[in-house]
């Protein structure tokens, strides 16, 4: 796996270039096509498209996170129940990235035999996919980095898998109080190798931080703005923006 690669600085919502934001923009607005779930590894699709792929702990706030990037209500089910995902859920944006949805970690209803065919499916996955590009570890803001997610960033390091800590229900904490969250992520981040230095604050509710986190996945599609010229309405050459 490729080492963290660059993005915008934590919190800094300027830190993508112009046309990548145009690019994230255009690109999360294109047809979002749920492609397989799969229950075990033999059922893994194979495709050549760059992934990304959503981990966290149950409830941390996944569905509602992927459904706000896309802008749609229901295209990853949501559930007041923890632990509704236990499948890995495909969907292909656009052709040129496949967003991954992963089953929350930490707490499910459901039977010890269960949880642990489906943690083996995750482990499997994150350990030996060669498209996966990054993996966004959703924390929640109000309660931080916890011993179920330091387990996860352990092994993605021991997997060289790049990951990025992006924190879920933003909104519901104050300012003060995440900043000092924010700072003893950073140095609990600093002594894992594979993780990115930059994280990222977001609300799926208000909307905050969507575009940035667009830009930065965005930038691992296939065309992404290093690769091909964007226009000024954000579509790339031969595209039509759907925005």
């Amino acid at each position: 796996m490729a080492q963290p690669d660059k993005a915008a600085q934590p919190h800094d919502t300027k830190g993508a270039a112009p046309a990548l934001e145009d690019f994230g923009r255009w690109l999360f607005a294109q047809d979002c096509r749920f492609l397989i779930s799969a229950a075990q590894a033999v059922q893994l699709p194979q495709t050549e498209l760059p992934e990304v792929a959503f981990a966290g702990r149950s409830n941390v706030g996944k569905s509602s996170l992927i459904n706000a990037l896309t802008n749609r209500k229901s295209l990853a089910r949501t559930s007041n129940t923890p632990g509704r995902t236990r499948q890995v859920n495909f969907f292909d944006l656009g052709g040129r990235l496949m967003l991954v949805d992963l089953p929350g970690y930490g707490y499910a209803q459901a039977g010890k035999a269960e949880i642990r065919q489906w943690s083996g499916l995750i482990r499997d996955y994150l350990r030996g996919r060669v498209q996966l590009r990054r993996a966004c570890l959703l924390i929640d803001a109000r309660h931080g980095i916890k011993d179920p997610d330091r387990a996860v960033m352990a092994e993605l390091d021991q997997a060289a898998v790049a990951y990025q800590l992006v924190f879920t229900k933003a909104d519901k904490v104050k300012p003060g109080t995440f900043e000092a969250l924010r700072a003893a992520s950073a140095e609990e981040l600093a002594r894992h190798p594979a993780a990115h230095p930059a994280m990222l604050a977001t609300s799926a509710h208000k909307g905050e931080g969507i575009g940035t986190l667009r830009a930065a996945l965005a930038a691992l599609a296939v065309g992404a703005p290093e690769e091909e010229e964007v226009q000024q309405d954000g579509a790339p050459e031969g595209g039509e923006s759907r925005a």
